[in-house]
């Protein structure tokens, strides 16, 4: 069946998307040491510093990934929490065991997959040198193969399924130094791989989802911002495979898609209009003037205040045959131009550049533009150009790289790897990564896949949904419809969870209708529902069955919550003047009522429920159900035989 998006005919296009899926797993210690998985801000924190470079593969190989992090030539701080991290974390040890916990749950996972389980685990190295990993490389291992997923648009087969450490964690960058928090180095995570089976943005979301979700279903995934990361792999036809990493949000996937198709046709339509006009890259040639004599008395402030604050230089570029070009939009707000500049950042770690389909402005005047034509040697009418104002060899280097990415226009799309902007748009990151970051870990011996270990994987696996969904329906009650909702939701594993802490005292309905319905009912209001964690939800349920907060008020505080995430939610019900009240509470407030309205109520007694009830909830709701104000009213009129 052909699938149109936004005008986009994605079986016509040849669309292939690729998933890794990303989750961290709740074990109770790290990966290969015995420190506890969990996030510290507080407490003793030790520091030390370190520079990594890359080293060769086995086959006598550099990565150029980790080429590109080494030329950044930066300092890495490590904040060293001695409650979350030791030795093994500071490579100061080699590491343990692999926790048999974590490897449980990867098979357990694996299983779930239909996938075909190795004989042995060994663990590998892969290098990683931005400093994320202080040993400059990350412990991973391969744990099964060659499985399958059912999806509606058909079976998206998954290759890999690995364990591995995760990263730690940034807490702030300069120029030339970043800085790391330890505590997550370390924390187990399973790392998921689809083939290339996914063809339209919204089964991309989907099939994240629902991997996802089998993870969570064995009890042992984290949950929360950070705790679970999407990267896609997407190419068209004619295009290149792209690799798209830190995609947070599930809601986010189909977008990344959509754009990232249109980037690339956006590029091959480039690259054909360059063939048109009878570019090629010997015309590109590596001619850098020094402009920064006509740029000395620039009324251009940006300029200006480069010149004085950085010492810098101005140097141009000349692109043959890219006139009205370098202001094409690839992607919402991102032009051809905003590429060049993505290359040149990451590179040559300038601010930016400027380009010639962009000026005049910025204060540069249409006389200053003409002259850096002539000085160029460029045709207005054919050519486009490019200005670097920084330090001289920063600004050479920055127009090195950009020389070098317009040339790859004339081959269409790039292989490369991007990073996700939170509008679902991308920027470049570096290369692609090849097979030469990876070699042995020589400190941990091979790990046998025992009988024992797949019994006990077995018990760890999830329920099969359609098993899930008779149960849903026949022992917690739910309706065919919510069953399906909710085991439809990233939050069904808290569904089950907050079931069985409150069985007997709150009905499994409550919860899975907070859970299904009121928050897309929050959703469709525009509340920021994605600032709800399980956390708020699980409070809000503790509430209610511990008769602190009556179940109409959830969207309420729910609602309010959104605004301020790290708010307690006791406070925003204290604050909300939610707190449930007590019967005689309500028996006071309804005989003030009946006092105030007394000749009115025997006057209209037809009409006196509706109006004592009417008054009562407004001073009432949300602080105690409706029905038991009902009865009240209903008591109390009758005592009064006023009903």
């Amino acid at each position: 069946m052909s699938r149109v998006v936004q005008g986009l005919d994605y079986e016509k296009l040849g669309l292939r998307v690729g998933l890794e899926i990303h989750v961290q797993l709740d074990t109770r210690e790290k990966l290969f040491c015995g420190c506890p998985t969990k996030l510290v801000e507080e407490g003793a924190v030790d520091v030390f510093y370190r520079e990594l470079r890359p080293s060769r593969s086995e086959m006598g190989e550099v990565d150029p990934a980790a080429v590109l992090e080494w030329k950044k030539g930066r300092r890495f701080k490590y904040d060293f929490p001695r409650s979350a991290s030791c030795l093994v974390e500071a490579d100061e040890e080699p590491p343990h065991q692999m926790n048999r916990e974590a490897l449980e749950v990867a098979l357990a996972v694996a299983l779930s997959l239909n996938m075909r389980i190795v004989d042995e685990v060994y663990v590998m190295r892969k290098i990683v040198i931005d400093g994320s990993n202080v040993s400059g490389f990350q412990r991973t291992s391969l744990i099964a193969m060659n499985g399958w997923l059912e999806d509606e648009e058909g079976r998206v087969r998954i290759q890999t399924l690995c364990l591995e450490e995760d990263a730690a964690r940034k807490v702030g960058e300069s120029e030339y130094e970043v800085e790391y928090k330890l505590d997550r180095l370390g924390i187990p995570l399973v790392e998921i791989a689809t083939a290339p089976d996914i063809h339209s943005p919204e089964q991309a979301r989907r099939v994240a989802f629902k991997i996802g979700q089998l993870v969570r279903l064995t009890g042992r995934a984290k949950r929360g911002l950070g705790s679970i990361r999407q990267d896609v792999n997407i190419s068209v036809a004619g295009g290149g495979k792209v690799e798209i990493k830190g995609i947070q949000h599930l809601y986010m996937i189909p977008r990344v898609v959509e754009y990232e198709v249109l980037r690339q046709l956006r590029l091959l339509e480039i690259r054909e209009e360059l063939r048109r006009r009878g570019v090629d890259k010997e015309g590109l040639r590596a001619v850098f003037v020094d402009l920064t004599n006509l740029f000395r008395n620039t009324q251009s402030k940006l300029i200006k205040r480069l010149l004085t604050e950085r010492n810098a230089v101005v140097y141009g570029l000349k692109l043959a045959g890219f006139r009205g070009l370098l202001g094409l939009e690839l992607q919402p707000g991102r032009r051809f131009g905003t590429e060049l500049a993505d290359y040149a950042r990451v590179w040559a770690g300038v601010g930016g550049l400027i380009h010639s389909d962009e000026l005049p402005g910025y204060g540069i005047t249409v006389g200053e533009v003409n002259e850096v034509y002539r000085r160029l040697g460029a045709d207005p009418e054919r050519d486009a150009f490019v200005l670097v104002v920084d330090e001289r060899s920063k600004a050479l280097k920055a127009l090195e790289v950009v020389l070098e990415r317009a040339k790859a226009a004339l081959d269409g799309v790039p292989e490369e790897t991007r990073a996700a902007n939170p509008d679902g748009t991308t920027r470049y990151m570096r290369p692609r990564p090849g097979g030469a970051r990876m070699y042995p870990e020589t400190d941990i011996p091979p790990i046998l896949i025992t009988s024992d270990l797949i019994e006990s994987a077995k018990r760890l696996a999830p329920e099969p949904f359609e098993a899930k969904l008779e149960r849903f329906v026949r022992e917690h009650g739910l309706s065919r419809e919510l069953a399906t909702s909710v085991i439809n939701d990233i939050r069904l594993d808290l569904y089950e969870r907050l079931v069985e802490k409150w069985r007997g005292k709150v009905p499994p309905v409550l919860i899975a209708s907070t859970i299904a319905n009121t928050l897309r009912m929050l959703e469709n209001e525009g509340v920021r529902v994605e600032n709800i964690e399980d956390e708020h939800i699980e409070k809000v349920i503790d509430l209610v069955a511990t008769g602190k907060l009556v179940k109409d008020a959830i969207p309420d505080v729910l609602r309010e919550v959104s605004k301020e995430p790290g708010r307690d939610v006791e406070e925003v019900v204290r604050e909300l003047g939610l707190s449930r009240v007590s019967e005689s509470d309500v028996l006071d407030i309804v005989d003030k009522i009946v006092k105030e309205n007394l000749e009115k109520l025997k006057a209209r007694r037809d009409k006196a429920f509706n109006i004592v009830m009417s008054e009562a909830m407004k001073a009432l709701r949300g602080r105690v159900e409706g029905s038991v104000v009902a009865d009240i009213v209903k008591r109390r009129l009758k005592e009064l035989n006023i009903l």
